[in-house]
């Protein structure tokens, strides 16, 4: 308790010096915390676009399906891997893949049709919420379409248009058929932009003569499982189908992501090494102002590991108190951009 006295009565001797030492400490902790939380929001935000919209965390695929996409590769027995996937606590949805052309009176256009189960689907992904104009799919309506915003402007429709899809079927014959814009999706993605065709999964199977199976799962994990040990755990479930984790479907952004994380521990050491030789430095000049004192205490008795100890509790003074205030800076901070963001646009 003596000790800790004069550390503290030390530390206050020239408080000028210590202020200047806590300001300089808890603005580094400061802007260590808010860089952490814009990186981390980043991130998140970035993967959770990724994952909710279109990827999902995990996607199951027949063999073979992603080298060569057809048609006829479809992963059978939904009926018995769905349960199975809702069993052990995952949210899976089911979708159809197929490609044809889009028309509108005069005007056509390549298209990605996406069969989906409407119910499922709102459950994995929150694609239904970025309908930009009109509506989303509803399973009593199975003659409704939602099409990409930059295929709505090539087409020239509207909700409430007439949108005729051709193809191939998967029996050799034509598929062809009527449908309504239900309605226009916001921005999402290239490929959904401009050629995405969201149906049903019953008007997909319907067009494109596709009665079982599906050529995608999409899967979202269980909170607070990992995504690897979720991968384990869903080609468990599904052995002979092939297993890809969003990070597996996607490496060169999964490598941009840890990169990006990479280049902020570096940051982080290096603002770490500055505020040590700030402290560091502070403190030596607080010993050698005070060599008579030292030397009168180890007359006293002070044995060197007495004054070694002084000198590390003046530290950690210090230090604590550049915690509580960089801190206690940061949380109104943080709260801030949790709630309220930066507009990015504003700064381009």
């Amino acid at each position: 308790m003596q000790l800790t006295k004069m550390a503290w009565r030390n530390v206050w001797r020239n408080s000028r010096r210590t202020w200047v030492t806590v300001v300089a400490m808890a603005v580094g902790l400061f802007v260590m915390i808010g860089y952490a939380g814009l990186v981390r929001g980043y991130l998140l935000d970035m993967e959770e676009q990724i994952v909710e919209v279109e990827i999902g965390d995990i996607q199951i695929h027949a063999p073979g399906y992603r080298d060569d996409p057809s048609l006829y590769k479809r992963v059978g027995a939904l009926d018995t891997l769905l349960p199975q996937l809702d069993k052990a606590g995952f949210r899976a949805a089911p979708r159809l893949l197929g490609a044809g052309l889009a028309a509108a009176a005069d005007n056509s256009s390549g298209a990605m049709l996406v069969g989906v189960d409407v119910a499922r689907d709102a459950r994995v992904t929150n694609v239904h919420t970025k309908v930009a104009k009109g509506t989303w799919l509803q399973a009593d309506k199975p003659k409704g379409a939602v099409i990409g915003q930059w295929l709505a402007r090539t087409l020239e429709l509207q909700p409430g248009g007439e949108l005729v899809l051709l193809s191939q079927a998967a029996d050799g014959s034509t598929a062809n058929e009527v449908y309504t814009v239900a309605g226009v999706l916001g921005p999402i993605g290239g490929g959904i932009d401009r050629a995405g065709v969201f149906l049903t999964a019953a008007a997909f199977r319907e067009l494109m003569v596709v009665p079982k199976g599906a050529h995608r799962v999409l899967v979202r994990t269980p909170p607070g499982v990992g995504l690897a040990a979720a991968s384990s755990q869903v080609s468990a479930l599904a052995p002979e189908l092939d297993v890809q984790s969003w990070r597996q479907l996607l490496p060169t952004l999964a490598q941009m992501f840890d990169s990006v994380q990479g280049a902020m521990t570096m940051m982080f050491l290096v603002i770490f090494v500055a505020v040590g030789i700030v402290l560091l430095n502070t403190m030596l000049m607080a010993v050698f102002e005070r060599v008579r004192e030292i030397g009168v205490l180890k007359a006293l008795g002070f044995s060197p590991r007495a004054v070694m100890g002084l000198i590390l509790l003046e530290s950690a003074i210090q230090t604590g108190i550049a915690l509580v205030a960089g801190v206690a800076l940061s949380l109104p901070t943080l709260w801030y951009l949790k709630e309220h963001g930066i507009h990015m646009g504003s700064v381009t």
